[in-house]
């Protein structure tokens, strides 16, 4: 879900690092992967591949959205969620607690 101008949480600011960062490469590469395999999905469907291997291409998309959440998840903890925890700010932290609380939660209902 994209975020819209009226979200009140804040953002950190992107750099030039980021795109450097080993982390972020690997997440941007298994994206871009990701969405070739859904291309490759949808080429399927429609060429009319029979039905359960399409089923399995699927599962292997989630499959590789699920890593990649993994990966976000970890590198917002060590970043965003770190800083919080160890700043000065009560509010902050449990704000930021409970965005990762909600994450949990929204993952165990899929």
């Amino acid at each position: 879900m994209a975020s819209s101008a009226t979200d009140a949480r804040p953002r950190p600011e992107r750099t030039a690092a980021d795109e450097s960062d080993p982390r972020t490469r690997d997440i941007l590469s298994r994206l871009k992967s990701v969405e070739g395999h859904v291309r490759g999905v949808g080429r399927m469907v429609d060429e009319g591949a029979y039905c359960m291997d399409v089923v399995n291409q699927i599962l292997a998309v989630q499959r590789a959205l699920k890593k990649v959440t993994g990966l976000v998840l970890d590198r917002h903890l060590h970043s965003c969620a770190m800083s919080a925890i160890r700043g000065e700010d009560p509010d902050e932290r449990e704000r930021v607690i409970g965005e990762i609380l909600s994450a949990f939660e929204a993952a165990g209902r899929t």
